[in-house]
């Protein structure tokens, strides 16, 4: 199947609530409402909750990330598991499922995380 490589970014390379309330320039209610309708996904990984920076093109949230997301929710993903995946390096794509996303290929990704389940 895949292997996942080291997933560990830097913590300037995590946003924090405040943090996508500036890079988003939404309010904090519009942040969590992207977040809780999928459109950006994070994790409590330092005792604070962070959405991954590479997560935000162009101060929008990636167009294909909801979609996978909500494909590797339906897969049994919990958030921090689904993270992992996208961040890490996969066999199949050779690369990370995030790269490949950024390049555009969202149906190769969303097919990959569909055989995960």
């Amino acid at each position: 199947m895949s292997a996942t490589g080291n997933t560990e970014i830097a913590a300037s390379d995590w946003l924090t609530l405040p943090d996508l309330v500036e890079v988003l320039d939404e309010s904090l209610g519009r942040v969590r409402r992207l977040i809780d309708e999928h459109y950006l996904v994070g994790s409590k990984r330092s005792g604070v909750f962070a959405v991954p920076a590479v997560f935000i093109v162009d101060g929008h949230p990636l167009p294909s990330l909801r979609g996978t997301v909500i494909a590797l929710q339906d897969a049994g993903f919990s958030d921090d598991e689904l993270i992992d995946w996208l961040l890490g390096e996969d066999d199949t794509l050779g690369r990370s499922p995030i790269a490949a996303l950024l390049a555009g290929h969202k149906s190769e990704v969303r097919r990959l995380a569909r055989t995960l389940a």
